[in-house]
């Protein structure tokens, strides 16, 4: 299998290239170009993790001490979406007759998410984040929080919901937000990943106090394996989701693992047993009794599967047992995130003058700038790279089913049959001729350079 999409020098110039951005600027021609580039780095990441490669892009992260730079503009976005964007929407002079851009935004969150998720994996990524650690512990926190609190409620939106959606007719900007809440929980799931990797790495004094003490983080993982927002009945049917969708789940293979089941109780088995961690945390009667929930969870069918959690049933079963000791009080000098409050205060107030610049200069590019950004996407986006990419078969654009057919003219969009080609065209029909045309023109360049 082909494991490059970029080389080991374009990615140098890559990450070299790397900066922070300010909130106004998200969105621009500049900021655009990074996210190409940080799209580009994810990929090869996941390619080489995955063939067991030479693993370039995390060393160069690591190297040239760019993971900062990655945290921050992940929470750069994620406060854009949460100030800017809800205000965009509103704005009764934006209707966009293209919102490539604006999805390309809420895309790159998640694509941060995903880079991090395949590079922290490895301690020296984490000890390369120096102080943004305390930065993600504190995204990730609110992305856990959020993902219980609406998995409690029953307010999950997916990408099989975000399908449903499309069906009916809804304004582009109706269907940015649904886009968009799919996106969230795709995003929380990924922080479940990327929190256990800190457990896993960080010695840090202050990482675990913010993890322990200041979060209380334990607890919300109690809450995420008693309502497990990844799993779920429907008409008498289990199903889990797995690879970016639900799936289907047979009798003999309802109580098998899956990786997110495994990165929580990994999560716990390290904050709870770690010497460092139980010196920390302080097991109060809310603290014990909401910790010996995770008893009746622990069946040998589990153990079993992660061995290792033999450890923490005996821990549950001592700290039963045992007397909640008294309140610590110990005095701690310790380091707190800045990036979160810095974007907040930096932009306070000013949320809808951002909006409305963005409106303006960002978010209506002209139909020569779209055919530009059609083209750089269709060389972001190698289709044979991302074919090796997907954990399976492509889907149907128009129902969702298993699809073998691709759109001759843009090759960006799969098919089960022409029906549902013919039926789904009219949504297509943007992306699909500004993508088909740079296509035609790009190949005529290139026979004219070869001739």
């Amino acid at each position: 299998m082909d494991t490059s999409v970029i080389l080991p020098v374009e990615a140098e110039g890559f990450v070299q290239s790397l900066e922070t951005f300010s909130l106004r600027d998200v969105g621009s021609a500049r900021w655009f170009r990074q996210h190409e580039y940080i799209e580009k780095l994810n990929m090869q990441a996941i390619l080489s993790a995955s063939a067991v490669h030479d693993e370039f892009v995390k060393e160069l992260l690591v190297s040239y001490g760019k993971i900062p730079v990655l945290v921050h503009e992940m929470i750069l976005v994620e406060v854009w979406k949460q100030k800017v964007f809800p205000i965009l929407c509103q704005l009764q002079d934006f209707n966009p007759k293209n919102t490539f851009n604006l999805y390309m935004v809420i895309h790159h969150e998640a694509t941060i998410i995903n880079l991090l998720e395949t590079i922290m994996f490895h301690k020296e990524s984490c000890e390369a984040a120096y102080d943004s650690v305390l930065d993600l512990v504190d995204y990730c926190h609110r992305k856990l929080t959020l993902l219980a609190s609406k998995a409690t409620r029953g307010d999950v939106t997916t990408h099989d919901q975000r399908r449903e959606t499309e069906k009916a007719v809804v304004s582009s900007i109706e269907e940015l937000q649904t886009q968009n809440a799919a996106l969230e929980f795709e995003i929380s799931l990924k922080a479940v990943s990327v929190l256990r990797y800190i457990t896993d790495h960080t010695e840090s004094i202050s990482v675990i106090n913010r993890l322990l003490c200041t979060h209380n983080v334990p607890c919300v993982l109690v809450q995420l394996i008693d309502c497990c927002p990844w799993s779920r009945c429907r008409e008498g049917q289990v199903e889990k989701y797995i690879n970016s969708r639900w799936q289907k789940i047979p009798v003999e293979d309802r109580l098998k693992m899956t990786k997110l089941d495994g990165q929580v109780w990994i999560s716990l088995y390290n904050l709870l047993l770690k010497e460092d961690c139980q010196r920390k945390y302080d097991f109060n009667s809310f603290n014990k009794s909401q910790l010996l929930k995770l008893r009746s969870f622990l069946t040998e069918v589990l153990i079993d599967q992660l061995p290792n959690l033999v450890d923490l049933q005996r821990y549950l079963a001592h700290l039963a047992v045992t007397d909640p000791g008294p309140p610590k009080k110990e005095l701690i000098l310790e380091q707190i995130p800045e990036m979160w409050n810095h974007i907040v205060r930096e932009n306070s107030g000013k949320w809808k003058a951002i909006a409305k610049y963005q409106v303006k200069e960002t978010f209506n590019p002209s139909e020569s700038e779209l055919r530009l950004q059609a083209q750089r996407l269709a060389q972001t986006y190698n289709l044979n790279v991302m074919e090796s990419l997907l954990p399976e078969k492509p889907k149907c654009g128009s129902c969702g089913k298993e699809a073998a057919k691709r759109c001759s003219r843009c090759q960006g969009e799969w098919y089960c049959h022409r029906e549902c080609q013919v039926k789904h065209w009219p949504k297509h029909k943007k992306a699909c001729q500004l993508m088909g045309t740079e296509a035609s023109e790009t190949i005529q360049r290139d026979q004219t350079i070869n001739s």
